[in-house]
Formats: C-alpha cells, sequence, structure tokens
C-alpha cells in the first residue's frame, strides 16, 4: 500500500502533507498549465489561455470518438468547441468529446462560468482527476472552418493533436482534436 501512494504521490495525483495527511492533488490553473498544457511561446514562457466557448451540444458518437472514448458508437456524448487566445491571437480550436454518462448535467452554462479548466470542473464537481494524456500529433492542412476561427488562409499548416484524458484506472475523461496555428 506504502509503495502505491507513493507511485501516486511521484506521478503528482497525490500530494502529502506533513502532519495533514495525503490528498488528491486539485486541478488548478497553475496545475493545469504546467501538467496538460504545453505551449510554449519562442522564448519558452507558457501563458494561460483565454478560452472562448463557441458551442456546447448533445451528440452521438462516430466510430473514431467511440473508440477512443471506450464507448459504444453512437452514444451520448458532449461535444465542446472552444477557441483559446494567447496574447489576444486565436491560437488554438478545440473540438471536445465527453461521455455523457459521466457528466449528466453538465451544461455550457457550468462550462463558460467556470472559474478553472475542464479537468478542474471534473475534479471539483463530479469527482474525477484526470491523471494521464495520451497525444497524437501530426502536420494538417487548415479546413475552411478551422482557418476561419485561427484566422488564417485556407490550407495554412497547423499542427493537428489528437487527445485522449484518462482518470485513474485509465478510464477515458475526454477525447478531442486540437488545432494549433
Amino acid at each position: 500500500l506504502r509503495k502505491a501512494i507513493d507511485e501516486l504521490v511521484a506521478e503528482n495525483i497525490l500530494v502529502r502533507e506533513q502532519g495533514r495527511g495525503t490528498f488528491v492533488k486539485s486541478h488548478t490553473r497553475d496545475y493545469m498549465l504546467n501538467a496538460f498544457f504545453q505551449l510554449v511561446d519562442a522564448q519558452g514562457r507558457k501563458e494561460l489561455p483565454r478560452v472562448e466557448l463557441l458551442s456546447f451540444a448533445r451528440w452521438r458518437a462516430d466510430v473514431k470518438t467511440a473508440e477512443r472514448l471506450g464507448i459504444a458508437r453512437g452514444s451520448a456524448v458532449l461535444r465542446v468547441r472552444n477557441l483559446l487566445s494567447l496574447d489576444g491571437r486565436p491560437t488554438v480550436y478545440d473540438d471536445i468529446r465527453l461521455p455523457a454518462a459521466r457528466f449528466p448535467d453538465l451544461t455550457a452554462k457550468a462550462l463558460a462560468e467556470r472559474d478553472t479548466t475542464i479537468y478542474g470542473l471534473m475534479q471539483q464537481r463530479y469527482g474525477i482527476t484526470v491523471v494521464r494524456i495520451v497525444e497524437h500529433l501530426d502536420a494538417v492542412a487548415a479546413a475552411p472552418d478551422v482557418a476561419a476561427l485561427l484566422g488564417l488562409p485556407l490550407g495554412a499548416p497547423l499542427l493537428r493533436i489528437v487527445r485522449t484524458a484518462c482518470s485513474h484506472g485509465g478510464e477515458p475523461t475526454d477525447t478531442r482534436l486540437r488545432y494549433v496555428r
């Protein structure tokens, strides 16, 4: 048991406080910036992005979404589209899918008015802690909708990141397509 707790502390899932005990690490904005947002400027500085919620809708899982989330094709998912700006410039477009069964009462209002990241909201509201992400990267040409959102010409080069986040035990919490200018 001690070894397992030591491993969770080493993975930054748990935190020990002398004289108080051991607790689940909170997903504060600063923690999230360092743990799950790895974009930096030319000087290596990180900046918290300004997030704009573009849309929130109920949707049905297509084959790829179902596979990434470990759910049946056609299952209910929540689709969240966000635009992230750095230094006042649209930089990242996220198309996020969450299994509706894990977040049954999540609303656009809750997402838009949150004072934390999506992962922080998952932890605070649902007791779900994201502990690991798997990302696959490639370069793509900007499609019309993404180019317009990021203020780029059609076909401009973008970095596409396909991310799946998992809670403890490896259960997927969300999957997203992230396009970065």
